[in-house]
């Protein structure tokens, strides 16, 4: 039987407080906190399974339960999320929720907490990649690690990263709609995945991530990639899912 198998950690980095990313693998969520070591979930391929990251806004209030809510919420909708309208129907839903759960029109001590977020929904026959914000969804394969999500970051000199962002999902004093970037592709056996938060892709380089990829895979990928980015310095919380497909 077909099956796809997630590993996944996360955890606050060295230098902040506090975890404020927050995952969902299927039905199942990690909101703002620890786990020591990767857990691998496995799910056969049929119903929807959907594993997002959400990235609160740091600098901003109240980031861990704007990506708690988030996470919460999409593990709730993942079975129906069966089309790119579905995921941009529920993202949009999510922007929706977060700047009401903030006090919507009246100001409160939440006003303008936001969050990032990036996933995959992996369908039979397809995976259908979504991210509003810079947290990103990876694809290792015969030929190389390609980013596939679409970052939402103002212009900068290449080489040097930017903690801002052009869009997400509340994060304002007005509410303000988003464009989710969502595309398509066919599910191939030889392909993996890695959805993660900035806190992997802005303090480890290319060369780096996809080297871990190509030397290990599962829960051991996913202890890899962190342990790189705690040897970065760890400057911000670190989420990693790996997704690798099979059949047995």
């Amino acid at each position: 039987m077909p099956y796809v198998a997630v590993s996944a950690i996360t955890h606050p980095g060295l230098l902040r407080e506090r975890n404020e990313d927050s995952l969902t693998v299927g039905p199942w969520t990690l909101c703002a906190t620890v786990t020591e070591s990767p857990q691998t979930l496995v799910f056969p391929l049929g119903t929807p399974v959907t594993v997002a990251v959400a990235d609160g806004l740091g600098g901003h209030p109240g980031g861990d339960l704007a990506s708690s809510l988030v996470a919460r919420r999409i593990a709730m909708l993942g079975p129906a999320l069966d089309s790119e309208v579905a995921v941009r129907d529920a993202l949009n839903a999510c922007n929706r929720a977060v700047y009401q759960a903030a006090g919507g029109d009246e100001p409160t001590e939440l006003t303008a907490m936001g969050t990032t977020v990036a996933g995959v929904v992996v369908r039979e026959d397809a995976v259908l990649v979504f991210n509003v914000g810079d947290s990103q969804v990876l694809a290792v394969d015969g030929d190389g690690l390609r980013q596939v999500s679409v970052d939402d970051n103002p212009p900068h000199p290449p080489g040097r990263t930017t903690s801002l962002v052009t869009q997400c999902l509340g994060g304002s004093r007005t509410f303000r709609q988003v464009d989710p970037h969502i595309s398509t592709e066919p599910l191939e056996p030889g392909t993996r995945y890695v959805v993660c938060s900035d806190g992997l892709t802005d303090p480890v380089p290319v060369d780096t991530v996809e080297g871990i990829l190509r030397e290990h895979e599962d829960g051991r990928a996913a202890f890899e990639l962190w342990r790189a980015a705690i040897e970065a310095g760890g400057p911000d919380n670190i989420t990693v899912a790996v997704l690798r497909f099979g059949d047995q």
